[in-house]
């Protein structure tokens, strides 16, 4: 989905959760130049950074809760965020994300959101979660963005179970 929404490799893309995530070493490997990632934890930060090397000296790395940074405006043109969403079990933090997406990418960007399905798990690693078909995820995010594709994945984790997943495409107006 980043590539079809990427107009090219110097596209700006913000990895929001890109905790220790390989998607920032895929991305490298394309070509892309533009490159943030973006995760409260500097652990996960730091893991990134120690696998990926020299690699590392070329993206912009920032430690910060995604509801309450304050990122540049208009400075994205690609918005992906795997499975951070469906964490914000208040309609407050939920409120503060969209908000975040709302100023931070640019009009007429690219906004990738995954989050678990409706068949998805209640909780992960312990915590609540909320689950999502396309247009309930749409809903939170409102008339400013048009949705411009969904598909769902059986992502295999590690620990031998499936997990269902929901991914929207949009596009900010």
């Amino acid at each position: 989905m980043i590539e079809k929404a990427a107009a090219g490799t110097s596209t700006s893309v913000i990895d929001v959760g890109g905790g220790e995530s390989t998607l920032v070493d895929d991305l490298i490997a394309r070509g892309y130049e533009s490159i943030t990632v973006l995760d409260i934890s500097q652990t996960a930060i730091d893991a990134n950074k120690k696998r990926l090397g020299k690699a590392s000296e070329g993206v912009h790395w920032l430690v910060a809760d995604i509801t309450k940074v304050d990122l540049e405006p208009c400075s994205y043109s690609v918005w992906h965020d795997r499975a951070v969403f469906h964490f914000l079990t208040s309609p407050s933090d939920r409120v503060g994300y969209v908000r975040q997406v709302s100023r931070a990418v640019k009009p007429g960007s690219s906004v990738i959101v995954s989050t678990f399905g409706p068949e998805g798990p209640t909780k992960c690693s312990g915590l609540e979660v909320v689950r999502y078909d396309a247009e309930s995820l749409h809903q939170e995010f409102g008339v400013r963005f048009r949705r411009l594709d969904s598909c769902k994945e059986m992502h295999h984790t590690p620990f031998g179970t499936v997990q269902q997943f929901l991914y929207c495409l949009c596009r900010i107006e």
